[in-house]
């Protein structure tokens, strides 16, 4: 197509092409969602929604700002790669004409101070106090992934395209820190200014992108769609895939006995398999008890129900508790 050509097949693209829109934050909101249904009595499991809840909220937040934004670009979200035995997630990837961003977002209660070295201070209110600490430099972590991708990168490269491409490596792909919790205040005043315009609130990361493609050297290359589409598929081919079960991981994780649920579904199938009211399998003063000595054989049984339950209900009450112990 030529130079000229692709400048104005960019100019022309306006789209924001979610190339890979997943998330694993979401997959871990929607298995704690699930449990919280089911175990709505743990607190540890309640703590943990709200936590994913308030980091997805923030992506949530950046994928709005991005795809009203008018600008051409192509994005993955939620980019986790590997190379030996390094790893890297990345929030964001997003594509453009000229540049790559790779995103973090931080979706923090408290305000944030970015000092003249560089150090990150957070200053909220925990139980009425003010707590004032220092906190590992999200910028760090970004620049920490994009030597992941680097190293990919040299690895599957031509010492030719190293020898040309090495040096423009950073200037081409860029880190941005974005606060997404839209209450925080973002102090970057007396921040270096070689880092400051990378730390954002969310509401600008489009203003900066704007601002880089209109500040570009007249000597940078600028992709067309199909160059976009093709990085973007390079990105997509380099994803290390974990698989996790999250509803099962949490469950674990948190120890949740299925032992109350499985007996409440067992004595109501029964009792309406058989026509007998519920307590007749097993009272709620008794279930309580079954929870709490978790018996294992019949034998066990006899302290906790009457002889006559045993009888009728006793094996198919033991074989419940065993199936589902841990």
């Amino acid at each position: 197509m030529g130079i000229i050509g692709d400048i104005v097949d960019a100019l022309r693209f306006k789209e924001t092409v979610f190339y890979k829109e997943t998330s694993e934050l979401q997959d871990k909101y929607d298995a704690l969602k699930k449990l919280n249904e089911e175990y709505p009595n743990s607190k540890n499991l309640l703590s943990e929604f709200y936590t994913v809840k308030q980091g997805l909220d923030g992506e949530n937040k950046i994928a709005y700002q991005l795809k009203k934004s008018n600008i051409g670009m192509y994005v993955l979200r939620d980019v986790k790669v590997k190379h030996e035995d390094l790893k890297a997630q990345i929030d964001y990837v997003i594509i453009t004409p000229v540049f790559i961003y790779y995103v973090e977002c931080k979706n923090l209660n408290g305000n944030i101070t970015v000092n003249e070295k560089g150090d990150f201070i957070r200053e909220y209110t925990f139980n009425g106090k003010k707590v004032k600490k220092g906190m590992y430099s999200p910028l760090r972590q970004v620049e920490a992934q994009r030597e992941v991708i680097r190293k990919i990168w040299d690895s599957t490269s031509s010492n030719m395209r190293k020898f040309l491409g090495s040096k423009a490596f950073d200037y081409y792909r860029r880190g941005l820190v974005l606060a997404s919790n839209e209450e925080t205040i973002l102090k970057t005043d007396k921040a270096p200014s070689s880092i400051k315009y990378k730390i954002l609130r969310a509401d600008n990361l489009v203003r900066q992108i704007e601002y880089d493609l209109n500040h570009r050297s007249k000597d940078d290359y600028v992709d067309n769609k199909k160059d976009m589409e093709t990085r973007a598929q390079a990105y997509m081919d380099i994803i290390d895939s974990d698989n996790v079960d999250w509803y099962e991981y949490y469950k674990e994780k948190y120890c949740i006995d299925d032992t109350e649920k499985r007996l409440l579904e067992f004595r109501e199938e029964r009792s309406k398999k058989m026509n007998i009211p519920a307590y007749y399998i097993f009272n709620d003063d008794e279930l309580k008890q079954l929870i709490e000595v978790k018996p294992r054989t019949v034998d066990e049984l006899k302290d906790l129900l009457p002889d006559i339950k045993i009888k009728n209900h006793g094996n198919e009450i033991i074989e419940v508790i065993n199936k589902n112990s841990r």
